[in-house]
């Protein structure tokens, strides 16, 4: 299954890409992440569409947009097949070293309210829940919305019970 290539995602890949997401993240959900949109994040200097590689398939993609002072997590998706791996973890501490790099030192980023997997996960990186937005996706279902400042080192998760969301 690896070794695993990180590298910019090219243009060509958008259909793709836009396939991994409607059956990763958009399940159940009209897709909002097409060919035409994730090629627009491939051209714009703010943005990277970052891909994980083997020698014979896409075995994972994140999407980032960086602002001045802080950088948005739009997109992250794994094949199945490939979790468990360090893919999403390789994924993302790629987008945040390119953010550090570049003085942004807050990421944010959204995740369905029901996905207890992505919560451990993005919890397991030093990311804080900050706030829940009831109907998020398309009316359906809610959000949880995550941040995490990039110059605190990631420590053990707070004792519960949770005191409350952290600031956004």
């Amino acid at each position: 299954m690896g070794p695993y290539r990180y590298e910019l995602a090219r243009r060509g890949d958008a259909p793709l890409l836009a396939t991994l997401s409607r059956r990763l993240i958009e399940a159940g959900l009209r897709p909002s992440w097409d060919a035409a949109r994730i090629t627009w994040h491939v051209r714009d200097p703010d943005s990277v569409v970052l891909v994980a590689r083997t020698e014979l398939e896409v075995a994972g993609f994140a999407i980032m947009r960086y602002g001045l002072e802080r950088a948005h997590l739009n997109l992250l998706a794994v094949e199945p097949r490939h979790r468990r791996r360090g893919v999403g973890r390789q994924l993302v501490g790629w987008l945040e070293e390119s953010a550090r790099t570049a003085g942004t030192f807050t990421i944010g980023l959204e995740l369905r309210a029901g996905n207890e997997a992505a919560q451990a996960f993005y919890r397991a990186l030093g990311y804080l829940e900050c706030g829940h937005v009831q109907g998020y996706y398309q009316g359906v279902e809610a959000a949880l919305r995550f941040t995490r400042d990039l110059r605190v080192v990631p420590s053990a998760p707070p004792p519960l019970p949770f005191a409350g969301p952290q600031r956004c």
